[in-house]
């Protein structure tokens, strides 16, 4: 359901429908001000996937509160089981109570659900999507954010960070995030060069990171056994990682650094991105032709 109107006029958002919930009742104003840690995502349940280690870094701090936006409404998704009957109307209502459920649950400084369409988003002409940004950042103003990685395979999660690294670029210099990263969902980053890699350390609480995935049985039960891949591919990145060393850590997110992106607006998306798979098919090429010698 809709927030409260004296909730919502503190913030101008464009949907009238967009959910703004603050779990522990603070003032919404408060609530965004004390925001360090911002995950930016498409769909209810992407943060909890991909932010988690903004959600575990803050979770039961005084200084550090990590807020969520969760960009589209979530009502055309995949759906059997007990919820095969569900309008898209009704999976809309069913997925805003589960991100709900998730911020209260990971302590979450606030939640704000924008409820686009995922066609209005993707199409480059409407700034709806992005002037909702801009105005939660001007009003969290946080340390880090967390967001999809421009190599995702879903165009409504490039939409998102499309979005989100434009949004930022119209920020004063001054009020940029710090650090951007873009995250895991649909695809993996193993493939990055190590070195390259931001390797988030997700260790801690793993019963939390469980149960806040567990909490979107729309998603899960639905026919998506996302809770158990994300939880799966955590722990094989950590394993993975380093082959000559013993693991140091029990889950491991990757993320690719998006800063250089919004500390130099002129930096092309695409050359960016691109610029890593440049780079990893470079180092199997090489491993490759170290080993053959001159076999052809």
């Amino acid at each position: 359901m809709p927030a409260p109107p004296e909730k919502r006029l503190l913030i101008n958002l464009h949907n009238d429908s967009a959910d703004v919930y603050v779990p522990d009742g603070t003032p919404l104003d408060e609530a965004l001000a004390r925001t360090t840690h911002l995950g930016i995502g498409a769909h209810q349940d992407d943060l909890e996937f991909m932010a988690l280690h903004g959600i575990l870094a803050c979770y039961g701090r005084k200084r550090r509160w990590f807020s969520g936006v969760i960009c589209t409404s979530g009502s055309g998704s995949a759906r059997t089981g007990p919820f095969s009957d569900h309008s898209d109307e009704q999976m809309r209502d069913v997925r805003v109570q589960e991100q709900r459920q998730a911020a209260e649950l990971g302590k979450y400084s606030s939640i704000l659900q924008l409820d686009h369409a995922s066609g209005t988003i993707k199409d480059p002409s409407n700034r709806h999507l992005r002037d909702d940004i801009v105005a939660i950042l001007q009003a969290t103003d946080p340390q880090v954010i967390y967001t999809h990685n421009p190599a995702d395979k879903h165009p409504t999660h490039i939409a998102v960070l499309v979005n989100v690294i434009r949004a930022m670029r119209e920020m004063a210099p001054e009020k940029r995030p710090k650090q951007v990263l873009g995250c895991e969902v649909w695809r993996g980053l193993d493939w990055m060069l190590d070195g390259d890699k931001v390797a988030l350390d997700c260790s801690p609480r793993e019963r939390l990171a469980l149960q806040l995935s567990r909490v979107f049985q729309s998603q899960i039960a639905g026919g998506k056994q996302y809770d158990l891949a994300a939880l799966g591919r955590r722990r094989a990145n950590a394993t993975y990682f380093d082959s000559h060393n013993v693991d140091t850590a029990r889950q491991i997110a990757f993320a690719m650094d998006l800063t250089p992106l919004i500390m130099d607006p002129s930096r092309d998306i695409i050359d960016y991105v691109t610029s890593y798979i440049s780079r990893f098919a470079d180092n199997v090429r090489d491993n490759l032709r170290r080993q053959m010698g001159d076999a052809p």
